[in-house]
């Protein structure tokens, strides 16, 4: 039996950098078994080149990446969402639209690589260690027996997941993004 493909939005200020990087690697370690998303709060015009460099230099597939409002998951002809991480600190003390679907949510913040203040290796390392930290999250996400965990036992393993795991300090943690 066939089943459709779990639907996952990840949110983010700026839609610009984490929440990018997040739907990119998603795409790449999901195969089928995601639809992923990402979206922001208050989206910037366009993805931040450190993240174009990053993606591009480990052979990501960029097709479709584009910064989004969130307000675009919320309409009537919004697709259903299965699960939504917030991945700063901005969006998550912001009031989101209702997702259609009702899907579980977690908080998954970590530093903002854009507020990195230094050189511009400095910061490239700023968003490698974020890429990093999403990579990590994301693969255990992904390995999760979805079919078999439900309710608070999924909860609690999505809140788990995003708790500060090997995380280092970038320096400024809010939201450049």
């Amino acid at each position: 039996m066939e089943t459709a493909p779990l639907k996952v939005l990840f949110v983010c200020k700026g839609n610009h950098a984490r929440s990018i990087m997040a739907e990119s690697i998603m795409r790449r370690l999901a195969g089928d078994k995601f639809t992923v998303f990402s979206a922001g709060s208050q989206p910037r015009p366009e993805i931040s080149p450190f993240v174009v460099r990053l993606l591009q230099s480990l052979n990501h597939d960029m097709t479709g990446l584009q910064p989004k409002s969130w307000n675009e998951f919320a309409g009537p002809d919004s697709p259903e969402l299965d699960f939504v991480f917030t991945l700063s600190e901005t969006a998550a003390n912001a009031v989101p639209p209702a997702w259609p679907g009702n899907p579980m949510t977690a908080l998954w913040t970590l530093p903002d690589p854009a507020a990195f203040e230094g050189e511009d290796v400095q910061k490239a390392l700023a968003f490698a260690d974020a890429y990093r930290m999403l990579n990590n999250r994301i693969s255990i996400f992904s390995s999760l027996p979805l079919a078999t965990l439900q309710g608070m036992a999924l909860q609690h393993r999505l809140d788990a997941i995003g708790k500060d795991m090997g995380r280092s300090d970038l320096g400024p943690k809010e939201d450049a993004a």
